[in-house]
């Protein structure tokens, strides 16, 4: 179950799928996505949010609606003789809270994602954009859904111990550690590229250049997006020869909209330094095809991730995988996959300056930068294998479905 099919389970569906031996049921909201072998069924909410609830029970309220939905799906099912063996969802949408209503009998393995605190991790972060007064109270209530899923008292799992360690203590005997996987075949480094002109969308890179990126779903402060582009002026001023992809939307996945006025994070921290750079080095793809985010990550000569203590993005595990040199954010969750010197350089999170520096030393140092292209992939190959991922995925299940 994931109200946006197939959410986090594509790679696992498909898997179940080609063993050959699966009934496989999908309970979500309706959209286009279609995979072999799945037998969609569709939920409707009844009802939207009221107008006149709490604004901080409203993820609250649309969590219960979803609930009471998918267990109308499902007892649908039911009445038609379906029984499954184990339910797999996201705990985050409220979607599984009601389904033990139904299937009292059959377990559950619900993903928990992340468990918010007002005093660490990404609240308060940021001294730049300190939270309102009334944000707490809200984020306190924002964990109102995992709580009622922890006190399902089924089973759960996690891909990081960053996101385990945001839960209490109490809840991690519910929370396998099953670290998701890359397909190392897609992700996977190609040093002709560095040989040739190579095309990334409308942009040409020519092996003299030198080719820094970042990606983000949105360009905003929780994934450094402000912290990257005021490091910016130092390196373009010193490397005449380096040029600059940035991929991801121009919307807000996390955190505050930006300043009224102001169309966009992306515009607001782009004006800020635009008279300080050379834009004709700078270009904002925004989002792109998969083919043209997998070669932009190839043809990198140092790739820059950074975010706020949270859920780290899949584009670090796939930088990793294709062997960029990686300059990471020092923060817990980036902590995880790359350590300083070793599988990348990591730098504090504000301090331009030192990411500055930490993406010359790439592009200056190449013995380093192929040292760390080297280990990142090492690391992938040994952590962040799709294969891996789905064989423990697979030993999960079979140590709930007795």
């Amino acid at each position: 179950m994931h109200q946006n099919f197939p959410g986090q389970f594509l790679h696992m569906v498909r898997h179940l799928h080609e063993q050959g031996d699966h009934e496989i049921v999908f309970i979500s909201e309706a959209n286009e996505g279609a995979l072999p072998g799945v037998r969609r069924v569709l939920y409707r909410q009844e009802r939207g949010v009221s107008p006149q609830t709490h604004p901080s029970l409203r993820e609250l309220e649309m969590g219960l609606s979803r609930a009471e939905a998918v267990a109308r799906a499902a007892q649908t099912l039911k009445g038609l003789g379906y029984t499954p063996d184990i339910i797999i969802g996201h705990h985050g949408w409220g979607e599984l809270l009601n389904i033990v209503d139904v299937y009292p009998d059959t377990p559950i393995l619900g993903y928990f994602e992340f468990f918010y605190h007002t005093d660490r991790n990404d609240v308060d972060f940021d001294p730049e954009f300190p939270p309102r007064q009334d944000l707490f109270s809200n984020v306190r209530v924002k964990n109102a859904i995992n709580l009622l899923a922890l006190n399902l008292n089924q089973h759960g799992q996690t891909p990081t111990l960053f996101q385990r360690g945001t839960y209490p203590g109490w809840a991690h005997k519910q929370i396998s550690l099953l670290r998701e996987g890359v397909n190392l075949e897609l992700c996977a480094p190609d040093p002709g590229v560095f040989t040739r002109d190579v095309a990334i969308g409308p942009h040409v890179i020519r092996p003299q250049d030198k080719l820094i990126t970042f990606v983000a779903r949105n360009l905003e402060p929780y994934r450094g997006y402000h912290s990257f582009m005021r490091a910016l002026p130092k390196v373009l001023a010193e490397r005449p020869d380096a040029r600059v992809i940035l991929i991801g939307g121009d919307g807000t996945s996390y955190g505050a909209p930006p300043p009224a006025g102001t169309a966009s994070w992306r515009d607001y921290f782009l004006d800020e330094v635009a008279s300080q750079i050379d834009l004709d080095r700078v270009h904002i793809m925004g989002k792109v095809d998969y083919d043209v985010f997998r070669m932009a990550l190839k043809r990198s000569d140092a790739h820059v991730y950074l975010t706020y203590p949270f859920v780290a993005s899949w584009s670090l595990r796939e930088a990793m995988a294709t062997g960029c040199a990686v300059i990471g954010s020092q923060t817990a969750s980036v902590e995880e996959f790359v350590t300083d010197r070793q599988t990348g350089l990591l730098t504090p999170f504000f301090d331009t300056q030192r990411i500055a520096e930490s993406i010359l030393e790439i592009l200056e140092d190449r013995p380093l930068a192929a040292r760390l292209r080297h280990e990142a992939r090492r690391f992938a190959e040994a952590e962040l294998s799709l294969e891996g991922y789905l064989a423990k995925y697979d030993a999960l299940i079979a140590s709930i479905v007795k």
